[in-house]
């Protein structure tokens, strides 16, 4: 299967264990369980962070698609963002189950590893569609 077809079904059914996530964060927010205001507000930034760029990855994998990329490069442009988009978002919960208030911990470093490996995809897109036709 084609990275542009493979690559954005996995973006959409990911989309699934962000709904789940955001059940379970209405439920602490309702006070089924009190999480505290230090893992609940990097909760809402994980799971924020998730859902956008969940969703914007599926303009980016329409826009691959426009580039003159071989297959290849299109799998390690579309690994490269997946795998951002886990790490920027998957930081901030390691950060709320390990990190404390003020501090920096494991989840930070994920979660700015997560922005340069998003950033990296960007720009081979970029290149892709200024050398396009």
């Amino acid at each position: 299967m084609e990275p542009i077809t493979l690559l954005p079904i996995i973006a959409v059914l990911s989309l699934v264990s962000v709904e789940y996530g955001g059940w379970a964060l209405l439920g602490f927010i309702a006070g089924r369980e009190n999480i505290g205001e230090f893992r609940e507000r990097f909760f809402r930034a994980g799971h924020a962070h998730a859902g956008v760029l969940l969703v914007l990855s599926l303009v980016y994998f329409l826009y691959l698609d426009r580039t003159e990329y071989s297959t290849g490069v299109q799998w390690l442009a579309g690994l490269l963002l997946l795998a951002g988009i886990l790490a920027q978002s998957g930081g901030f919960f390691i950060h709320l189950g390990l990190g404390q208030p003020n501090q920096r911990s494991l989840g930070t470093v994920v979660t700015r590893s997560g922005a340069l490996l998003l950033a990296a995809a960007l720009l081979i897109l970029v290149a892709g569609l200024l050398t396009s036709d």
